[in-house]
């Protein structure tokens, strides 16, 4: 449904309103916000109508209005006008990432760290799947006279490392005919064909070498595994207690939410690309029925690669924090590019 003009303003008051007083607003209020050059009586029949229609709900029969997830939806959709990053919260972005740019899922915890702490929500992260990942490189760390680390990384910039021992010594020149012999092997391969079906094959072709190989083998198939699964890092999630729009129940069930690994999974793997905002049951969850989700994606190597979101009241400024959750999304996307070399 598309509002005539005067309403979409009157709208977008109140929504803004709401928003930063927690208040109903009512029609005398409008007038002063909008500067509209109409009478009282105007405003108080729009208003009426924003409610007949589903846009506003009257808490109280004296009372303002304030939005309904509907209004939300609409002002989101049709109303709002991003807020540009001053310079300064880019740069505390920045340096707050860049702190953590060692490795991908650290740049991925420092990402919920500092959105968590701009926002008052709770912020979340999931390292990229990797159902289609592939191996990007696998290197080889002496630990020890007899132990290894294998270290796998992946074209999904998701890197696991693994400890094997041997009954020989771990010479210089024993490592360097490894990393050879398993790059030569293993890069480009997709993840989920690595398995023990692919190992038993590819140990053969590496002759008397392969009575070296085995305790590497199995230690390259459970990083491997361990590289197909998606993580999650859940920060800020004690922000929820303490804002003014939850009351005990609705906060109690976020947080509740938040803890199940698989049900918010599922929610982040909706986002393919750009920026959506799921509001109350929209989210398809009982959970957030009041609250809203806001989820983008990072890309790595311009592939849609994981997802980046703020959860809490639907009474957010939307505004402020959609911009906020991009940057820091694309500052992710760029530091685990540069990791990669891509």
């Amino acid at each position: 449904m598309v509002l005539g003009e005067r309403k979409q303003k009157i709208l977008s008051a109140v929504v803004e309103c709401y928003i930063s007083s927690g208040e109903p607003i009512g029609s005398k209020a409008l007038l002063t916000e909008t500067g509209m050059n109409v009478s009282s009586a105007t405003i108080r029949n729009d208003l009426a109508d924003l409610v007949h229609k589903g846009y506003l709900i009257q808490p109280h029969t004296s009372a303002g209005r304030i939005p309904s997830h509907m209004g939300y939806r609409y002002y989101i959709d049709n109303l709002m006008q991003p807020q540009e990053l001053s310079e300064k919260v880019k740069s505390h972005i920045d340096r707050a990432i860049l702190s953590s740019a060692d490795a991908p899922e650290k740049i991925l915890e420092k990402t919920a760290q500092v959105l968590a702490q701009l926002s008052g929500m709770a912020a979340v992260t999931t390292t990229p799947n990797g159902t289609n990942a592939r191996v990007h490189k696998i290197r080889f760390v002496v630990t020890g006279r007899h132990t290894g680390m294998v270290v796998l990384i992946t074209s999904n910039g998701m890197v696991k490392s693994r400890l094997f021992r041997c009954d020989f010594v771990l010479t210089p020149e024993l490592i360097a005919m490894f990393d050879k012999v398993i790059n030569d092997s293993f890069v480009g391969l997709p993840l989920r064909e690595i398995n023990r079906a692919y190992l038993q094959t590819t140990a053969t072709h590496f002759g008397e070498l392969s009575l070296f190989m085995t305790d590497v083998l199995i230690a390259i198939l459970d990083a491997a595994k361990q590289a197909m699964q998606t993580s999650l890092t859940v920060c800020g999630a004690t922000n929820l207690l303490f804002l003014d729009s939850y009351d005990l129940l609705s906060a109690r069930n976020v947080l509740k939410f938040l803890s199940d690994n698989e049900r918010l999974s599922s929610l982040l793997d909706e986002n393919v690309m750009g920026t959506k905002v799921y509001l109350g049951k929209e989210s398809g969850f009982f959970e957030l029925s009041d609250s809203c989700a806001i989820v983008t994606c990072y890309e790595i190597a311009s592939v849609a690669a994981g997802a980046v979101a703020l959860i809490g009241p639907s009474r957010a400024d939307y505004k402020t924090l959609i911009p906020q959750l991009e940057y820091a999304s694309k500052c992710a996307s760029d530091l685990i590019g540069e990791l990669l070399e891509v």
